[in-house]
């Protein structure tokens, strides 16, 4: 009535139908044990097998979830010489990190657990109605004829799900962050499992589907590094330059304003190259997450007042300009006056 084809009793493989049969030589007895007996054991193995089945994924689910709540990369900055207030700040971010972390990869085990189920269930519910004598066959034509039409249909929905998953779990960056993801760069707003949304510098909103992103480049995880180019004249005493230079570096380092933000000794790494204005030379700072930008802009107004004190020239954009003019039939010779030899009169020329 409803297009089930219900097997027959006693059919090949139904060992305890045949058992019964052979002890009692009753087939109705036979038949009645099977479907009294049989099918609910059978029944019953199946949904023992279910659990277990999904037990066991769920804890490979926990232990990736545990292993994304700690983070792909090492510890966060060394706190060596950070105190009160920068040291507040930095346990503060790091909580604020580690939550965020912890929340995400949560999420992503909770939906993860969710799709296993599902699977599970479908599966192991196809086994039972197979047990109950349904003819399964078509049912299972069927999801192939459905799963094949969604994979042609929904491959990028697919790829940007499959690369939110590993982003998530890799922990390649969170919400605050400042990513480049190629064509747009800016801070991270949200993350979901199909897109990424971005606002740059100038506050456009960039929404980046997942499976377009090919690399990324985050800038303010862990730690960040300002570097400060320096352009000075050809003229000016390199080895001076680079002591102001690395003085001015050392005061920043030393400044209590800065303390946290500066986490390490800056590096004057010297001459990087020459141009045709100047001579370029480095300053590196290693600073706390997405600091560099700031501690960068103080080192450089110190840079300019240190520099104008010393009397060191920045060097300029200088261009040479040749003009040239072309003589005319009535204009007059031009001539040029100097001092002539044995006192005579200047000598006309043109």
């Amino acid at each position: 009535m409803f297009g089930f084809q219900m097997s027959d009793p006693c059919e090949s493989g139904q060992q305890l139908c045949d058992v019964v049969e052979d002890w009692t030589g009753n087939q109705t007895l036979a038949n009645i044990s099977d479907v009294v007996i049989g099918k609910p054991l059978a029944l019953l193995w199946l949904l023992i097998l279910f659990v277990a089945v999904r037990w066991v994924l769920h804890r490979v689910v926990d232990r990736l979830v545990a292993r994304a709540e700690d983070g792909m990369l090492p510890d966060k900055m060394s706190r060596f010489g950070l105190r009160g207030k920068a040291a507040r700040n930095a346990e503060a971010r790091d909580l604020a990190t580690q939550t965020r972390r912890v929340q995400r990869a949560k999420t992503m085990g909770d939906l993860l657990k969710s799709v296993i189920t599902g699977l599970l269930i479908a599966i192991f519910g196809t086994m039972a109605l197979s047990e109950l004598g349904v003819n399964i066959a078509p049912i299972i034509a069927s999801a192939g004829i459905i799963g094949l039409a969604l994979g042609f249909g929904a491959q990028s929905l697919v790829k940007d799900f499959l690369s939110g998953i590993f982003m998530i779990f890799e922990d390649q960056y969170g919400v605050g962050d400042v990513v480049d993801v190629g064509e747009a760069s800016g801070t991270v707003e949200a993350v979901s499992l199909r897109v990424t949304r971005l606002r740059d510098l100038n506050g456009t909103v960039w929404y980046v589907p997942n499976g377009e992103i090919l690399r990324v480049g985050n800038m303010s995880q862990n730690w960040s590094r300002a570097v400060v180019d320096v352009n000075v004249g050809y003229h000016e005493d390199i080895p001076r330059v680079e002591g102001v230079l690395r003085e001015l570096a050392h005061d920043l380092w030393e400044d209590e304003d800065f303390r946290g933000l500066v986490i390490e000794e800056p590096e004057v790494t010297g001459v990087e190259m020459f141009t045709p204005d100047g001579i370029t030379l480095r300053v590196l700072l290693k600073t706390a997450p997405m600091e560099q930008w700031g501690v960068a802009r103080t080192l450089r107004q110190r840079i300019k007042a240190r520099f104008d004190h010393e009397g060191i020239e920045i060097a300029l954009p200088q261009r040479v300009i040749w003009h040239r003019e072309q003589p005319t039939p009535d204009a007059p010779p031009k001539t040029t006056a100097g001092p002539s030899p044995e006192g005579k009169e200047p000598a006309a020329g043109g």
